[in-house]
């Protein structure tokens, strides 16, 4: 898949799994760890590790594998790692902590 591909395909999957407040940041353009970043908020730890465990499930189906996970356990703050796109599954306390969008939106000064 392509990169834009495969972030379509993980934001129609966290949205049929009912995730809150799914937004998608372009970050090629600043970083050469991705391509997008995928952020979105699970409603209790519970739902962050369901959100998880199923995304991983349903892009395996599509012949796309993880490379690596990091927090799902904890359920505070899930990272899902698939090369050109990185997923940050948060609880909503987590979420407003880190602030992953503003701080990926916001521009340079020059």
């Amino acid at each position: 898949m392509s990169p834009t591909e495969l972030k379509d395909a993980i934001v129609a999957i966290l949205e049929d799994k009912k995730a809150i407040d799914i937004a998608v940041i372009p970050v090629g353009e600043r970083t050469i760890i991705a391509d997008f970043f995928v952020i979105c908020t699970g409603r209790s730890s519970t739902q962050v590790r369901t959100l998880s465990d199923n995304l991983v499930e349903k892009m395996e189906e599509n012949g796309e594998i993880v490379l690596r996970t990091e927090g799902v356990r904890n359920g505070k703050w899930a990272v899902l790692d698939y090369g050109a796109v990185i997923v940050h599954i948060f609880n909503d306390e987590t979420r407003l902590f880190y602030c992953l969008e503003k701080h990926w939106t916001e521009k340079n000064p020059d």
